[in-house]
């Protein structure tokens, strides 16, 4: 019933316009010319209320505005959502709010009104070290803006953390490791690293289905670049803690380990997702993706969700498996169990140990590096899929 508490409890909002639409991009993002903020603030205030007439009394570990881009919000909407927080819930002493953000909407007082409503830590999407590239993805900023952005995030906040896409088109493994050296050199306390993944329903994906993205690289060139990430960021202190996040020792980002740890979260927002253990039932939530569809439904309705989904044990043991096996600590064999009902498959477990792509100790099963490296079929294994 209280498995949950193995991972905490936190609010995702999301904020669902962007200046421009990225062609890599699939997340639930729109751009539109006016966008009637004070509108948004009251719809967001009412949902944080409805939820926390439902799980009043929890403490609330994390907050995290994610997009889109939020760093497009103003400070006070930013700050009338935060005051509303601090009414719904018991907050924990060490509170991690975070706010997204993209170097071309950054500017030092915007930032000090961040700091201000209650933000403490900043995720930067610079993506790419290389301006050619920055075009390529779509990137509306260039790279001596996206120094300049660090430089004003470093000065205005403890904790900084930023993303970058690698296994670009036409990148070489020597780009690789310069621009990822030159990445390291900017101190921030946490890296996300993710390999460019085409997906359909974007624009990348519809110049690979016609043969007009090229250069992409090939399996074992992708493998040679994870495999550098790994030694790079040792070297400078930030190991992986999960398959595509670096951070110097106690700056993981709390709210991700809430997902990772399968802990439960409140998410509100044109397509957030949330998942809420009430009464003994843990539930899957989802709000419509279109901002209008779910601004009406909370305005009409008093509640922005599409129906819930209940998760059976097994969904529960499955999720938990998959989302835990990213993380360097990988999974506690004796929660899997609690929830599923039954051990992982020793015959399963012996064999992949032997292969070398997990490994355990202590109660709990780690992927190896090369594991990570094809984590997707681990988990159907040790799943029985």
């Amino acid at each position: 019933m209280d498995d949950w508490r193995n991972g905490g409890f936190g609010l995702y909002l999301h904020w669902p316009f962007c200046q421009s639409k990225c062609p890599y991009c699939d997340f639930n993002s729109h751009v539109a010319a006016s966008i009637d903020q004070g509108r948004w603030q009251r719809a967001y205030v009412s949902e944080i209320r409805r939820i926390a007439a439902e799980t009043g009394g929890r403490v609330l570990n994390s907050v995290f505005f994610g997009g889109g881009t939020p760093s497009l919000m103003q400070p006070d909407l930013v700050a009338a959502i935060l005051d509303a927080v601090r009414g719904s819930w018991p907050l924990a002493n060490d509170l991690e709010v975070t706010l997204e953000a993209n170097p071309g909407s950054v500017e030092a007082g915007r930032f000090r009104g961040y700091r201000e409503a209650g933000v403490n830590r900043i995720s930067m999407g610079i993506q790419a070290l290389n301006d050619a590239d920055l075009r390529k993805l779509g990137r509306l900023h260039s790279v001596a803006e996206a120094r300049a952005a660090l430089e004003v995030a470093r000065a205005t906040f403890d904790r900084v953390s930023f993303d970058l896409i690698y296994a670009r088109q036409d990148q070489s493994l020597a780009d690789w490791r310069a621009e990822l050296s030159e990445a390291l050199s900017f101190a921030a306390d946490h890296l996300s690293m993710y390999q460019l993944t085409v997906e359909d329903g974007t624009a990348f994906g519809d110049r690979l289905r016609r043969g007009r993205l090229g250069g992409l690289p090939e399996e074992e060139l992708s493998a040679d670049m994870y495999a550098l990430t790994q030694e790079l960021c040792d070297a400078a202190g930030l190991p992986a803690y999960e398959v595509s996040n670096h951070a110097r020792p106690g700056s993981e980002s709390r709210h991700n380990l809430i997902y990772w740890r399968a802990g439960d979260y409140a998410g509100i927002g044109p397509g957030a997702h949330g998942r809420l253990t009430l009464k003994g039932a843990r539930w899957a939530t989802e709000a419509p993706r279109a901002p209008g569809d779910w601004l009406t439904r909370v305005e009409r309705d008093g509640n922005g969700e599409i129906p819930r989904v209940r998760l059976d044990r097994d969904e529960q043991a499955l999720e938990y498996l998959m989302m835990a096996l990213r993380l360097r600590e990988g999974v506690d064999t004796g929660r899997h169990a609690a929830l599923s009902g039954a051990p992982l498959d020793a015959r399963r477990l012996e064999d992949l140990v032997e292969i070398g792509m997990v490994e355990t100790a202590d109660g709990r099963v780690r992927a190896t590096t090369e594991g990570r490296m094809v984590l997707n079929s681990v988990i159907s294994s040790l799943a029985g899929e």
